[in-house]
């Protein structure tokens, strides 16, 4: 049986996805009316985001549903999501947003490793 630990780490996965999806949506959105491509290529923005959050919903609902294999990405996710967090709040100047994203992803790692999501992890629920 999944515990709920990882349950819970899903639904964060989940909503980063979709959060991700939604930036992929707007890059499009800004690109077709005309924003400035020089700064940031839209489209290919957001080819990246649609790809990326494909995958990390794909692995939050995985989680959810348990599923071992979104263990994996959901946690490389996180790992990844942390220097973005870091330049969020201080590259970006952008504090509240670092913040914000920093717990998600340590939230969610700690989810992700407790004794119980590891022994699921391992098979030996």
């Amino acid at each position: 049986m999944t515990p709920n630990t990882v349950r819970c780490a899903g639904l964060v996965v989940a909503v980063e996805g979709v959060i991700a999806l939604i930036v992929a949506i707007v890059l499009v959105v800004r690109a077709v009316r005309g924003a400035d491509q020089h700064v940031v290529n839209g489209y290919g923005t957001a080819a990246w985001f649609l790809v990326i959050g494909g995958a990390v919903l794909a692995a939050g609902w995985a989680l959810v549903t348990g599923r071992r294999w979104g263990r994996g990405i959901a946690v490389v996710a996180q790992l990844l999501f942390l220097p973005v967090a870091w330049y969020l709040g201080v590259g970006s100047h952008q504090l509240a947003y670092g913040i914000g994203v920093a717990l998600a992803a340590v939230v969610t790692l700690g989810l992700l490793v407790t004794p119980s999501a590891m022994g699921w992890a391992s098979g030996r629920d």
